[in-house]
Formats: C-alpha cells, sequence, structure tokens
C-alpha cells in the first residue's frame, strides 16, 4: 500500500468521480483531492466518497480542490476534464474546445505540481498528452496517456463475447492512436496463453478489430448524452496503481515517441513498463508490415492534429 502518497483527480464528471471513487475504495493512496468546475459539487462528492471510504474501513481522505495550490505535493495528478462526445461526434471534434482546458490545467500542475506525474485522459486522448507535455515541459517519463489499457480491455471482451469462454484469461494488445485509426495486435493476443489465431478464423478477429475501434462510439450512441466511464475510469486506476505500487507492469500507454518503433517528438500509444517513475521503459515489439503501415497511419492522425494546433499558434499564447 502507498500510505502517504496524494492524487488529484481534475475533473468532477462521471468518469473523473469514479477513478477518484475506485481510488478511494482500494486504499491506494491516503489523500485524494477532487477539482472541478464547481466547487460545492466537488465539495460534495467529496464528503460522500470520504464517508464511503470510512464505510469500507479505508483510510483515504477525499478533499475538493477550490484553487490550483491544491495540487501541491501531489505525487501524481490525473487530468479527465474537457467536454464528453455526444452521438455523431468524433474525438477529433472536440480538439480546440479541450485543448484549451487542458492547457490551462498543464500551467497550473507546473507551476504546483512540478514533481509529479500525470496521467492524461481528456479527449482527443494523444493530442491532450502532447498538449500537457509541451506546457509542463516535463520529462515524457512523466507525462502519460490512457488509451491502451482500455482499448484493450474493449478487444477482450468482444473476444469473450465470441468465444463465449475465458474470462479474465484474455490478454489483448493495442497500440497506436485512441480512435478509428488504433491498432489491435491480433498477432500478440492469448486466452490462457493460447494465440487468438489458433482459436478464431481471420473473419471473426477482422470483425473484433472493427468492434474495438467502435467500441467507444458504441456506448456514447446508446447513452445518448455523455461518453463512457466505468470502463475507462478502472483502465486508469491501472496505470495509477501500477505508478503508486512501483509494479513494472506493461501497459499500453500514450508516450512521446523518441526514436521508437521509428517516430519521434509526436505521442502515441506503445508498450511500456510502468513504475514509480512513470514510463521507465518503452518496449519495442516486432510488427507485421500490415501492423507498421496502420501504426504509421495512426501516427500521421495525431500529427495532422497537432499540426492544426501549430497552425492557430495555439502553443504561442
Amino acid at each position: 500500500m502507498a500510505k502517504g502518497k496524494k492524487v488529484t483527480v481534475i475533473g468532477t464528471g462521471n468518469f473523473g468521480s469514479t477513478v477518484a471513487f475506485i481510488l478511494a475504495m482500494n486504499g491506494t493512496c491516503h489523500n485524494i483531492v477532487l477539482r472541478g468546475r464547481n466547487y460545492d459539487v466537488a465539495r460534495g462528492k467529496a464528503l460522500d466518497m470520504s464517508q464511503a471510504a470510512n464505510a469500507a474501513r479505508q483510510h483515504t481522505v477525499v478533499k475538493a480542490g477550490k484553487g490550483p495550490e491544491s495540487m501541491a505535493d501531489s505525487d501524481l495528478v490525473v487530468i479527465t476534464a474537457g467536454a464528453p462526445r455526444t452521438p455523431g461526434m468524433s474525438r477529433d471534434d472536440l480538439l480546440f474546445k479541450n485543448a484549451e482546458i487542458v492547457k490551462m490545467y498543464a500551467k497550473e500542475i507546473k507551476e504546483h505540481a512540478p514533481e509529479s506525474i500525470v496521467v492524461v485522459v481528456s479527449n482527443p486522448l494523444d493530442v491532450m498528452t502532447y498538449v500537457v507535455l509541451r506546457e509542463t515541459g516535463f520529462p515524457r517519463e512523466r507525462v502519460l496517456g490512457m488509451a491502451g489499457i482500455l482499448d484493450s480491455a474493449r478487444m477482450a471482451h468482444f473476444i469473450f463475447e465470441k468465444l463465449e469462454y475465458g474470462a479474465g484469461q484474455i490478454r489483448a494488445t493495442v497500440m497506436g492512436g485512441h480512435g478509428d485509426t488504433m491498432v489491435p495486435l491480433p498477432k500478440f493476443t492469448t486466452v490462457a496463453g493460447v494465440p487468438i489465431e489458433d482459436l478464431l478464423d481471420s473473419e471473426e478477429i477482422g470483425d473484433i478489430v472493427q468492434k474495438t475501434r467502435n467500441g467507444g462510439a458504441e456506448i456514447v450512441n446508446l447513452l445518448g448524452d455523455g461518453s463512457a466511464y466505468y470502463a475507462p475510469a478502472k483502465s486508469t486506476l491501472v496505470m495509477v496503481e501500477a505508478i503508486l505500487k512501483d509494479t513494472n507492469q506493461i501497459h499500453s500507454c500514450a508516450i512521446m515517441l523518441q526514436n521508437d518503433y521509428g517516430y519521434s517528438d509526436i505521442v502515441s500509444g506503445v508498450p511500456v513498463m510502468i513504475g514509480a517513475g512513470g514510463a521507465e521503459k518503452v518496449i519495442e515489439m516486432a510488427l507485421k508490415p500490415l501492423q507498421v503501415k496502420r501504426f504509421k497511419n495512426s501516427v500521421a492522425s495525431v500529427q495532422e492534429m497537432v499540426d492544426t494546433l501549430e497552425g492557430q499558434n495555439f502553443f504561442d499564447n
């Protein structure tokens, strides 16, 4: 248990609240600060969570943060703030709206929590991670985007749905950007160690890959107002706990590439070893030619959005 650790969760919507709640229930850290636009809402939710922690016999204390100074001494900051997707809206549509929000919080983190590790989950995920890196100036090890764990979980669900066995034993791997250009990797996906290519035919695997890419949009369309938050929140907690508990587990996360997989100075999802320092090591896998091509397209998609921000002098303001 990482006693004494402090985590700030920025955003009090369904996503941020669920992240903070699971943290409190798990007793992963001692202090949680919940920050949002409405201080009273943050206070109410923080009070509710602190009482729940007592019901769960946990030591966690949850408080509302009134200003940016409340995140001082945070070991880790999770950014969930931003507008959610609505039906028919792509992650790219959120670009400028959420970039401004994330930029503001990144500047506050740089000033008030300069030693923290930042986990970004606002969409479009890869670009928002890039924005935080640019605005904080933190080394790439300390700014990670949560995407690959969620995409892998969705892929695992669709594999189980197809097989109807192996629940809890499915290990799926997804690389690339968090969106339509993500790159699910059947080659590195197994059920109790058995490659799914030995269990499913190419048509079935293709169907799973497509469902994985559309996983978030499907939930958005079904909800009609808002987007997924249970699976994203749990996926975020996997990263947070790997950092706070220094587990050195390997997960796909968005990170600034520096001569990794042939790319530099752009953010994309790749397998990384996560520990107390954040991204301790990037893991390079041997990709098939088609996967190399798809990863290239995914990186290009993120680069296009970054170029859009650059073209509007976004980082000069």
